[in-house]
């Protein structure tokens, strides 16, 4: 009997691994090695959608053998703007200053290379972050913790404390959305964690 294709993820996001480790998934993670930059008047959906599809299609590429890869991309969405990860304290704090007392969007794309087709969506959570003083986002950024997260702040740690309301999927503002990553690999044949072996 043939094994089942390995499952590989697309990322080196430690919260990403993180999020479909606790599931119970056997997989490991491969850097996807691409160029990310934004097309010019590129949606904000279609360009999380794109980026993931490219991950996934690069690492499968690179294997060669039949496995599944998981890609996504998250990106932080105020009105027309695209926020991606500051470039340092005084950039996360303007990013933070943007979001105070504002809504947003949080839109993860989402691929699964399978060997031979691609599924692909986008889920997309609404945020919104209460009235913040100069002194909390002063805090918030001499925490360090605004680094590596585009939109300047992570819901998953202390940034939780920015946050006043969520409508949508929570793990998509960490990174992967978890209902919608499971139905994609099911939907795909990948043999979830509490099913039996076929």
């Amino acid at each position: 009997m043939a094994a089942d294709p390995e499952l590989v993820l697309a990322s080196t996001s430690p919260r990403r691994r993180d999020l479909l480790g606790a599931l119970g998934f056997a997989f490991r993670a491969e850097a996807p090695g691409i160029d990310e930059t934004r097309r010019p008047g590129e949606a904000p959906a279609a360009y999380a959608r794109r980026l993931a599809a490219e991950k996934a299609r690069a690492v499968a590429e690179r294997l060669g053998s039949p496995v599944h890869v998981l890609g996504a991309d998250t990106v932080v969405v105020l009105g027309d703007e695209v926020l991606g990860k500051p470039e340092g304290p005084d950039d996360a704090a303007e990013m933070i200053r943007a979001l105070s007392g504002r809504a947003h969007e949080v839109v993860t794309g989402i691929a699964l290379q399978a060997p031979d087709v691609l599924h692909q969506q986008a889920v997309i959570t609404r945020v919104r972050f209460r009235p913040l003083s100069e002194r909390e986002i002063a805090w918030y950024v001499a925490t360090g913790e605004a680094f590596d997260a585009a939109g300047a702040y992570k819901i998953q740690g202390l940034g939780g404390v920015l946050v006043a309301a969520i409508e949508g999927s929570h793990s998509n503002v960490i990174g992967l959305p978890l209902a919608e990553t499971v139905a994609l690999l099911a939907g795909a044949g990948v043999r979830l964690p509490w099913e039996e072996p076929a």
